[in-house]
């Protein structure tokens, strides 16, 4: 099992696997079935997936009749959040970097606000989709 969390990034450090801890965050418990058809992925290669992300503790599983499903398990993504916010200890979740830049070139600092302009927004998205689908679940 990944102990370390350098062992953790680099089971993240693929898309594949990224993707697939996304759509169990998103959606919940699912089976290999249910997972590939939905990341157009074959379940062969969405099976290989989990186990890598299971030996490193970031999904478990629980059989259910004939099937297995797979979900997140929330307090090793906790562990792995706090190992990148130890990186920044101010708490910022990386956004002092605005703060601190000391560059003298003003395009440098216009590209690096405009790139956090960026990310707000994508993640104002999520937060608004995630909102609405809570609601039509209510």
């Amino acid at each position: 099992m990944a102990t370390q969390p350098a062992d953790k990034f680099k089971v993240l450090a693929g898309e594949s696997r990224i993707r697939i801890i996304g759509l169990l965050k998103q959606k919940g418990p699912l089976c290999v079935s249910e997972m590939s058809k939905t990341l157009g992925m074959t379940a062969s290669a969405t099976s290989q997936h989990l186990k890598i992300l299971k030996h490193a503790g970031l999904v478990r599983n629980e059989r259910r009749g004939y099937w297995i499903h797979y979900d997140v398990d929330p307090v090793a993504l906790e562990r792995c959040n706090e190992s990148l916010a130890q990186v920044c200890n101010c708490g910022c979740r990386g956004s002092c970097r605005l703060e601190r830049t000391e560059s003298d070139d003003t395009e440098d600092d216009l590209a690096l606000l405009l790139e956090r302009e960026r990310e707000l927004r994508d993640q104002l998205r999520t937060l608004r989709a995630r909102i609405k689908e809570r609601r039509r679940e209510a």
